[in-house]
């Protein structure tokens, strides 16, 4: 049996500008020139930029062909129309694959409830897009159909502080078996250095950088050292 691809999934949040995301891919690009990876068709590796750069985001993925797809941090609970301000899922879905939903910052600063995150799921399926649904423990309510659980415990969201291997291992084993999900993966302070401890454990099954993802340099070695574990 072919083993499933991990996921390095890369939320940016509210950073970068043009000009430093230009600057972002152009160094990823390089490194990838001076250093051919193996194993990196066993991974799916996303970027989650603003909406306003995820244009300019799958531009430089296609310029630079590399091995990256697309994604947002968000999309707004209804469809097109007379809602000043939102972006939708079908605009989003033009230029991404995946969608971020229910992150712990959306959660505590937006006061997102679970009834608008439903609405935000049902929007992303409608849409085609492949939803990351966030929470911060086994405990809490997913909506049905999502594939892809991101365990992001909110002490440990950028701030240096990282849940045990071992303990996020059982937490995605827990989720997994209550909610009928293949695929968990990890987010809270994801380094270079944490990375493949991670990896490693059975039930998960990738990683959601956020600080340390916005440097070109720290994200690469991140990719090395997962794709040489």
């Amino acid at each position: 049996m072919k083993q499933a691809k991990k996921y390095i999934i890369a939320n940016w949040k509210s950073n970068k500008d043009t000009s430093e995301i230009i600057t972002w891919f152009k160094s990823v690009s390089q490194l990838f020139i001076e250093r051919k990876l193996k194993n990196l068709a066993d991974f799916e590796i996303v970027i989650c930029s603003t909406y306003i750069h995820i244009p300019l985001v799958k531009q430089q993925i296609t310029s630079y062909q590399l091995p990256f797809k697309v994604g947002a941090q968000d999309i707004s609970p209804y469809s097109n129309g007379a809602y000043t301000g939102e972006v939708s899922a079908i605009m989003v879905s033009e230029f991404a694959e995946y969608v971020i939903i229910g992150h712990s910052e959306r959660r505590i600063y937006f006061h997102e409830d679970e009834d608008m995150l439903r609405e935000k799921t049902q929007m992303g399926f409608s849409a085609g897009l492949k939803t990351i649904f966030c929470v911060s423990n086994n405990k809490a309510e997913i909506p049905p159909d999502v594939t892809i659980i991101a365990y992001e415990p909110i002490w440990a969201i950028g701030t240096g502080k990282t849940e045990t291997p071992l303990n996020a291992n059982e937490v995605a084993r827990k989720i997994k078996n209550d909610n009928k999900v293949h695929i968990v993966i990890y987010g809270g302070s994801v380094n270079k250095d944490n990375i493949c401890n991670f990896l490693t454990q059975k039930e998960i099954d990738g990683v959601l950088p956020g600080n340390a993802s916005l440097d070109p340099n720290s994200f690469w070695e991140m990719i090395v050292n997962a794709a040489s574990n």
